[in-house]
Parts: C-alpha cells; structure tokens; sequence
C-alpha cells in the first residue's frame, strides 16, 4: 500500500428521528459512519477512511482524490 496524506471531504446529515450525525465520504466507498457528537464523528471517519484506504488498490488511490467545492442547501415548498 502507498503511505501518505490523503484530503478527503466528508458529508455530514444530522438524523431527526435519532439525533445522531451521519456522515460518509462520496469519493470512497463504503465510507460511511454515524455518532452522536460531531467530534466523535471525526474520529470514526477518520478509522474508516484509513480503513477503506487500506483495501483499495495502489493504482485506484488517485481516483479517490476530489476537489471540494461547497454545498448547497435547496429549500422547495411543492
């Protein structure tokens, strides 16, 4: 496996029913996790990158890499 930094940007919903966070990474699958503080969430995101990371294929890493942009939010009333 290539060692080195990876810059990954994570998506993160807060669930109304549980009041938990969720968050995953879009440009590594499988990545995905939830808790219940955003600080906690950091860490398991961080466990399940390094994770991920470590069963993909050298050659597939650079795939993973992504420019963030930002976000939006749409509000729509139907």
């Amino acid at each position: 496996m290539m060692k080195g930094k990876f810059t990954l940007t994570a998506n993160i919903e807060k669930d109304p029913e549980s009041g938990l966070f969720i968050g995953y990474i879009p440009s590594l699958p499988g990545a995905h996790t939830q808790a219940s503080t955003l600080d906690e969430l950091h860490r398991n995101l961080e466990e399940v990158a390094i994770l991920c990371l470590e069963q993909i294929a050298e050659q597939d890493l650079e795939k993973i890499q992504s420019e963030f942009v930002g976000t939006q939010q749409i509000m729509v009333e139907i």
